[in-house]
């Protein structure tokens, strides 16, 4: 920046903070609190940014996320880099169904149907909820997953890659097996159809697979594509 100082903002699954078989994010963070002489700074992502990073000092934070296995590029694909859960189960009282336990997983499994339509660089926001609240904003990713009962959620697609649109209601009440159902030709026809530059959000609204949503007001109209 102009200061001459550096910034790294740090993927944190879903704002928890722990140690894991493949990644030590607690120990390199600590490590990296203990080394830092400038600010961590919350994001509404969920994620930690590495704040005001003196030049001389950049190698040696690098080197410390490269050494507990944090950098982004380490520990998150694309399509994880920008996702989101709320707590739900075990900690929120208004949950319907999982959200933070749960959506890591499914992103495996989406991963490796983005990998075998050949988007395994490309970003999508994906956020999902327990319950209608939507605390994670699921509203406004492009695929959005809210909560309706155990296992089973409704599917929103459509909105904006950086939030500026809603997403419509594609799929009810729907289980895992189902949400794969729906999105894994979708990740297809958007590998073969799109326009350069296009995202996915924006490709289905064009495709017509959903209405667009410019305006909250609008949220609730029943007209939608099947």
């Amino acid at each position: 920046d102009d200061a001459g100082k550096w910034h790294y903002t740090l993927f944190i699954e879903n704002g928890r903070v722990a140690d894991r078989s493949d990644r030590q994010l607690l120990t390199g963070l600590r490590k990296i609190a203990a080394a830092h002489d400038g600010e961590f700074r919350l994001t509404p992502n969920q994620n930690l940014t590495i704040s005001n990073v003196a030049a001389e000092n950049k190698a040696s934070i690098e080197a410390l996320l490269d050494e507990y296995k944090i950098a982004n590029s380490m520990q998150a694909t694309p399509l994880r880099l920008h996702s989101m859960a709320c707590v739900a189960f075990p900690t929120c009282g208004l949950a319907m169904a999982e959200s933070e336990r749960y959506l890591p997983s499914l992103i495996d499994k989406l991963d490796a149907a983005l990998a075998s339509a050949g988007l395994a660089d490309d970003a999508i926001t994906i956020r999902m909820t327990g319950c209608p609240n939507g605390c994670a904003r699921p509203y406004i990713a492009e695929i959005g997953l809210v909560g309706k009962g155990p296992g089973t959620y409704n599917l929103y697609l459509g909105a904006g890659f950086a939030g500026e649109r809603l997403g419509a209601l594609y799929r009810e009440n729907i289980a895992e097996a189902e949400i794969l159902a729906a999105l894994v030709p979708l990740f297809e026809q958007y590998k073969n159809e799109r326009n350069e530059g296009e995202r996915f959000g924006s490709y289905l609204i064009r495709s017509e697979v959903v209405r667009e949503i410019d305006a909250g007001r609008n949220f609730h109209a029943k007209e939608h594509s099947a």
